[in-house]
């Protein structure tokens, strides 16, 4: 895919956005598979340190000069992992879904931490790509993979209109035992 595929100017995910404020104040943000870099440039102007990481050089290219977001060309899919034995204060994943590495993933998530994640599900096929069942969730499954190391904070799985008619299933959760606080309503964008 070419950057032309990855919108960086396009508003970031109102999942993101919503639960954006809950991440740790100046805390270091991966935009894993990030794309365009629509979530790192967002929340890089609100503070957060971020690393935006795909392999689509050019896409990366578009994110060059952005303060506040260093880039990681990598294959998150194949080859030597990238992170070491990194942690981040949040994990945001949007449109992506590889499971060889979601627990790899999921390890990125420091104690405290939180995972901000949105992707396809099945029953989206009907609406075009993605159709695979490799890179489709099945029902319930963000909530069983977090389920032994994080609290969930909210979670959804359905069909959506916006941006465009989708099936997906969405999860914030801390990796944690414990509650934590809610995000403020209407504290999305501040």
């Amino acid at each position: 895919m070419g950057a032309a595929s990855h919108p960086h100017r396009a508003a970031p995910s109102p999942w993101v956005a919503r639960f954006a404020p809950l991440i740790a104040d100046g805390g270091t943000v991966l935009d894993f598979a990030c794309g365009g870099g629509r979530h790192a440039r967002w929340l890089a102007a609100r503070g957060h340190p971020v690393e935006a990481a795909d392999r689509d050089a050019d896409a990366l290219a578009g994110l060059q000069g952005v303060a506040g977001v260093h880039t990681v060309h990598a294959d998150l899919e194949d080859g030597r992992w990238p992170f070491g034995n990194r942690r981040f204060a949040a994990v945001v994943m949007t449109n992506y879904l590889f499971r060889p590495r979601f627990g790899a993933m999921l390890d990125l998530v420091e104690a405290g931490g939180l995972l901000i994640a949105e992707t396809f599900m099945v029953g989206n096929e009907r609406f075009g790509k993605p159709s695979n069942p490799d890179f489709l969730l099945q029902p319930g499954e963000l909530l069983a993979r977090t389920a032994d190391a994080f609290t969930v904070v909210a979670f959804e799985q359905g069909e959506t209109a916006q941006p465009r008619p989708a099936v997906v299933q969405r999860i914030c959760a801390v990796r944690s035992a414990s509650p934590t606080r809610l995000p403020r309503p209407g504290a999305a964008g501040s």
